[in-house]
């Protein structure tokens, strides 16, 4: 789609300069003048290579997203058009990629594609098979304002969740990531001084200070090959976590650090009765939820469990029968939900167990610096 560059006089008068994005140059110049500008000049820069550069280097964020499906809310609610609200957010939006994206979708919505459809052709890293799923739910029941609505509030929720958990994380890593690089610029630069001036008193030495002239000595020698070590490290590493094999490993491992496993699962488990609750309130399939919802998890030994949910229910069975035989799902979540299918309000149980174990999150975050606190200061005071 491509990108147009502008000088233009607005209707105070005053000179102003930005960029629009459109199919077209006559559909460029259509639309700056609907916004009340006069062209001064427009050009196409598309095909400039620091622009291109700039935009393959953006990216849309999660708050993008948010605010997008809030607007577009707002909009659709008061009974503005699909086209004319897309338009509208377009104006509004900041992010250049998002921006361009779109006026893609907005150009295809106004040739006569599914909002659904447009934005399935730019799924993946921006619109999940969440988001579209249930924009199709509501294209399909005639309920697009309503549904909308309750994507963009529980996308604001899930925002704020992982929002919450990255703040809570932030304080105990900027510590942990201090303590490493002191010990680091201490064995490699201060502690030599201080072996010389020890080694040439010609006293007796303590054991652990025999280890710590060791280390400092073997550190000085070998910093090359340990440099090099630590790349391959983290190469291979990286390799392992992107195997089905080390993925699972990892992912069971977030589940059972002590005190971070049970907000990692925590985190999890909201993420997907939310999702679960929203695409069946919207109309999807049981087993399609279930399927969609395994996405957004992001966890392998969840969306493992999800699997064989989905299997089983092929088979006559039940998601609370299938659930209750797991050990990383809380018991109540299967109690719970055997009443929701026994009175058909699945959606209202699941909206229920999210919030509840919201709450329970919130609670044990407020905690964790409580409990972190001091053992930082214990490590500092021994290190």
């Amino acid at each position: 789609m491509p990108i147009y560059r502008y000088k233009a006089v607005n209707p105070a008068g005053k000179n102003v300069r930005g960029q629009v994005i459109s199919y077209n140059d006559e559909a460029a110049e259509r639309r700056l003048t609907s916004l009340g500008l006069e062209i001064v000049w427009i050009i196409d820069i598309s095909n400039d290579i620091i622009n291109r550069f700039l935009l393959w280097l953006q990216r849309v964020k999660s708050r993008d997203l948010v605010v997008f499906s809030r607007q577009f809310s707002l909009l659709i609610s008061s009974n503005v058009g699909v086209v004319e609200a897309l338009v509208t957010v377009q104006d509004q939006t900041e992010n250049l990629k998002m921006k361009t994206i779109l006026a893609e979708v907005t150009y295809e919505v106004d040739s006569g594609t599914l909002l659904s459809d447009a934005l399935h052709k730019r799924g993946g890293k921006v619109f999940s098979a969440f988001f579209i799923n249930v924009i199709h739910a509501g294209e399909t029941s005639g309920k697009l304002d309503e549904v909308l609505n309750y994507l963009a509030d529980e996308m604001e929720k899930d925002y704020d969740l992982t929002s919450k958990f990255k703040s809570a994380m932030i304080y105990p890593t900027i510590v942990l990531v201090g303590l490493v690089g002191v010990g680091f610029i201490m064995m490699l630069f201060v502690m030599p001084q201080l072996t010389a001036i020890l080694q040439e008193t010609g006293a007796e030495l303590p054991v652990a200070t025999k280890i710590v002239i060791w280390a400092v000595d073997f550190l000085n020698k070998y910093i090359v090959g340990i440099i090099i070590f630590v790349v391959l490290f983290f190469v291979g590493f990286r390799l392992f976590i992107k195997s089905s094999f080390g993925r699972l490993k990892i992912d069971y491992f977030k589940l059972h650090i002590p005190v971070i496993g049970k907000l990692f699962s925590l985190v999890y488990l909201i993420r997907f009765c939310r999702a679960f609750s929203t695409l069946l309130r919207g109309g999807v399939s049981l087993t399609r939820s279930l399927e969609i919802s395994g996405d957004i998890v992001r966890n392998k030994i969840y969306q493992n469990l999800i699997t064989r949910t989905i299997e089983q229910i092929n088979e006559g069975s039940s998601v609370s029968s299938v659930f209750i035989t797991s050990h990383e799902i809380p018991k109540m979540i299967p109690q719970m939900m055997a009443i929701g299918e026994k009175t058909g309000n699945l959606d209202t149980v699941l909206e229920k167990i999210s919030v509840f174990y919201g709450r329970e999150l919130a609670a044990k975050l407020g905690n964790l610096g409580v409990i972190i606190e001091p053992l930082i200061m214990i490590i500092l005071a021994v290190g």
